[in-house]
């Protein structure tokens, strides 16, 4: 699946917790099986070899979750909804990327893989679908929370976002930089 997919539905997974950090953290360890992904610079035989190996599985959960821990504020929150989206990558992984591409979820401890039956290509009409979905459950998030996940990057151009997003959608007065509008 998409890491822009999987940043979103971490994102979503965190809309519960009211510190900016923590919601970024739990966005974090959303992303975080994907680190495997950088034995890329290495080359496409490690990338082949090692991307879903390395971080998709047991021990990747626990330095992730033990990580998030260590930097949160709400830190029993955090650890169970990082564990929860660092999960939920694994699993949008068995489904949608690709067929016949395992995960070694018990690395280092076995060679064991995991794989679905029914795993269905990264370029898939069900990615784009859950991708669709996502994005636009992202931005309903600006008329619920006035917040989207924009403020990964800068609560500044959240505010921008969310302001322009609200004039558009519920017709709130908008002047930019956040003024009143009045």
């Amino acid at each position: 699946m998409n890491p822009i997919v999987h940043a979103e539905l971490s994102w979503l997974a965190a809309q519960g917790l009211r510190e900016r950090r923590d919601r970024v953290l739990v966005t974090c360890a959303g992303l975080a099986p994907d680190l495997d992904g950088l034995t890329l610079l290495a080359g496409e035989e490690w990338y082949a070899r090692y991307h879903h190996v390395l971080f998709h599985g047991y021990v990747g959960a626990l330095v992730t979750a033990a990580a998030c821990v260590a930097l949160a504020r709400q830190r029993w929150r955090v650890a169970a909804l990082a564990l929860g989206a660092f999960h939920l990558h694994l699993l949008c992984d068995l489904a949608g990327s690709g067929p016949g591409w395992p995960i070694h979820y018990w690395w280092p401890t076995s060679m064991r893989d995991w794989f679905w039956d029914g795993q269905w290509d990264l370029s898939s009409w069900q990615n784009a679908v859950i991708g669709l979905v996502t994005t636009l459950a992202c931005l309903a998030c600006a008329v619920r929370w006035r917040r989207t996940p924009v403020e990964l990057f800068s609560p500044r151009w959240d505010g921008e976002v969310t302001r322009v997003l609200r004039h558009r959608l519920l017709g709130e007065p908008y002047t930019p930089g956040g003024g009143s509008g009045t």
